[in-house]
């Protein structure tokens, strides 16, 4: 049976802003069993005894769902160690997985590549390089995930706001703030799943804002995805699949697929999309960590697509490790295991392309 490691962060403290995007016991323990349908789970929290042990256990390939512990690179952390170790795993590589979640540098190099995405500046701590750039904007940290520092104050319509925010961001989160023009119009998400030719896109999910309470702008934003929506009262928020034409489909599909690819993304990504003002899909950010609850009643969306296409919790799972499995040219019986050869694609290095 193959033996695969599951790198992971874990929540201590469920009230802590900073640990936001690591995941409770529950979803780990839900992750570790559908991994072990087919395979040996060698489980190993993403702490500093990480490398030690990765070294120390000998698995097949990881599945790599570790955000990391610190810092801009912190989701680069594991993929890193195991390049090092030259151990496979699923998902992007270190490089992709920085520049996903630096939002300002995911934008930038889908400019560079004619990926269209909303325009942005990014302004110092001070406000001091404050643009000359058209209201109402979205205000973000450049480096966060899963809404950390985008609450409803965050859509500014002056410089006097701007520069508040720009300063909560430099001593809350100590990064610089990425200031984005304010698309209108409807916003999506896209799960994708596999690698060059053979990538696919997922059921289309349309973010339902109308759900929202009187008073809150359009946006996820950290009170909506952490205080509003909850477990015993989830938000009725994510519509799978979405109600869109087949022309909107087919363009929400083609800048999804154009992104993935711009960034580098591997194996499996979560795309968030907004709308312009002619109702042109914008690539908002990249996600090459998606989330993954296994309750139909929470609102996470990879999970949620793949049921839209008649995937279980456990198929999704699996379907992400078999893909990478692929890509590394590691085949698997119900007994054994094969190692073919560790090659990378061809065309997916960092020319192609790339979180909550």
């Amino acid at each position: 049976m193959i033996r695969v490691g599951f790198t992971y962060n874990i929540k201590k403290n469920h009230l802590s802003e900073a640990e936001v995007e690591w995941d409770t016991p529950e979803t780990i323990e839900t992750i570790s069993k559908a991994l072990a349908r087919n395979a040996e789970v060698v489980p190993i929290e993403a702490n500093d005894g990480a490398h030690e042990k990765l070294k120390r256990e000998k698995v097949d390939i990881v599945f790599n769902y570790a955000e990391g512990m610190y810092g801009e690179e912190r989701e680069a952390q594991v993929p890193a160690i195991l390049e090092s170790l030259g151990v496979p795993y699923t998902g992007s590589d270190p490089i992709t997985m920085k520049n996903c979640l630096n939002k300002a540098r995911a934008k930038e190099l889908l400019m560079q590549n004619g990926v269209r995405t909303a325009e942005f500046v990014t302004v110092d701590s001070n406000g001091d390089n404050l643009p000359q750039i058209s209201f109402p904007c979205i205000v973000k940290p450049v480096w966060e995930g899963s809404s950390k520092g985008i609450h409803n104050s965050a859509v500014i319509n002056n410089k006097n706001e701007l520069k508040k925010i720009a300063r909560t961001i430099s001593n809350q989160y100590h990064q610089s703030a990425l200031v984005e023009s304010f698309l209108p119009g409807r916003e999506f998400t896209v799960g994708i799943l596999g690698n060059g030719t053979s990538s696919h896109v997922l059921p289309i999910i349309e973010i339902d804002h109308s759900v929202l309470p009187d008073g809150f702008h359009p946006i996820l934003s950290y009170e909506v995805k952490w205080v509003i929506d909850s477990p015993s009262d989830p938000l009725k928020i994510l519509l799978c699949p979405a109600e869109v034409d087949e022309p909107l489909r087919n363009e929400i599909e083609k800048i999804s697929l154009e992104a993935y690819r711009t960034l580098g993304c591997r194996d499996w990504c979560r795309i968030d999309i907004r709308l312009d003002g002619q109702g042109k899909p914008n690539i908002l950010e990249l996600n090459p960590l998606p989330g993954l609850l296994a309750n139909p009643d929470d609102n996470s969306c990879l999970p949620r697509a793949a049921r839209a296409e008649g995937m279980s919790f456990e198929d999704l799972v699996n379907q992400v490790l078999e893909i990478a499995l692929e890509r590394y040219g590691i085949e698997t019986g119900h007994t054994a295991l094969k190692y073919v050869e560790p090659s990378p694609p061809v065309g997916e290095g960092q020319g192609e392309g790339g979180e909550g």
